[in-house]
Formats: C-alpha cells, sequence, structure tokens
C-alpha cells in the first residue's frame, strides 16, 4: 500500500506521485488541501517520518511569515495549530508506504520508499533524469 499527501499544484508532488504510478502502484492519493488534517493524523505522520512541526513547516508559498511562524521563539504547538487552520503549512508531498514515511523532497527521495522502481528513463518535469534508461539511479 502507498499512500501519498498530495498537493495537484505542486510539481515536486507530481513528480513524485509520477513516479509511484511509473513503478506500477495504485496509491490512495490525499489531497490534504481540500481534506485538511487532523492533530492525531499530524502528529503519527510526522512521529512515523522523524519530522517536527518546524521541520515540515512550508515557509515559501505559504502564509507561515504573514502568521509570525518563522520566529524561532513560535512552539511546535503553535505551528501544529496553525497547520490545521492552513493544511497548505505542512511541507508536501508525505509518502507512506511499508518501507516508512518520508517527505519527499527532493521527489527522488521517494525512491527509497519503493520496492520497485519505475524502469528507466525516468525524467523530472524539469528535465533532470532520476533514473538513466539502463535502470541506475542518477541523482
Amino acid at each position: 500500500m502507498v499512500v501519498i499527501h498530495h498537493n495537484p499544484e505542486c510539481g515536486t508532488s507530481r513528480n513524485v506521485l509520477q513516479i509511484i504510478r511509473d513503478a506500477g502502484y495504485h496509491p490512495e492519493v490525499i489531497e490534504y488541501l481540500n481534506e485538511g488534517w487532523t492533530r492525531p493524523q499530524l502528529l503519527a505522520l510526522f512521529a512515523a517520518a522523524g519530522l517536527t512541526p518546524r521541520t515540515a513547516l512550508r515557509t515559501s508559498k505559504s502564509p507561515a511569515k504573514e502568521l509570525g511562524l518563522l520566529d524561532e521563539s513560535v512552539s511546535d504547538e503553535a505551528i501544529l495549530d496553525a497547520m490545521l487552520v492552513h493544511p497548505v503549512l505542512v511541507n508536501r508531498p508525505i509518502v507512506c508506504t511499508e518501507k516508512g514515511v518520508k517527505l519527499c523532497r527532493p521527489s527522488e527521495t521517494v525512491l527509497d520508499l519503493l520496492e520497485k522502481w519505475p524502469p528507466g528513463p525516468l525524467v523530472k518535469e524539469d528535465g533532470e533524469v532520476i533514473i538513466d534508461e539502463n535502470g541506475n539511479r542518477l541523482i
């Protein structure tokens, strides 16, 4: 089972979803901007991925600065509370497989979570080659 917490507007998230599909998986896609988060869900994801609310905080293209969340004095609890109100504050994509849970940035880190990889060549949206024609991981 592969689960991806996905934002279709994010290039990295789209790349990760495509890698998963190209590898032959049929992931459960959770569009978290539409569905939102629950506190237990975020705490479980962060614990499994070795993240804290601060390390999972999306600081660019999000309201983090406007909400005053970038100051080091802001507690993880306050950041978590803000993430529940503003789901976009959670960096993405977060992928869950039998091999673990990761924030998959850059997108090729998803390969660490997959038992099988897509056949090469595999190229990101920006043209960067991840897997060559012989199936070798390049990055």
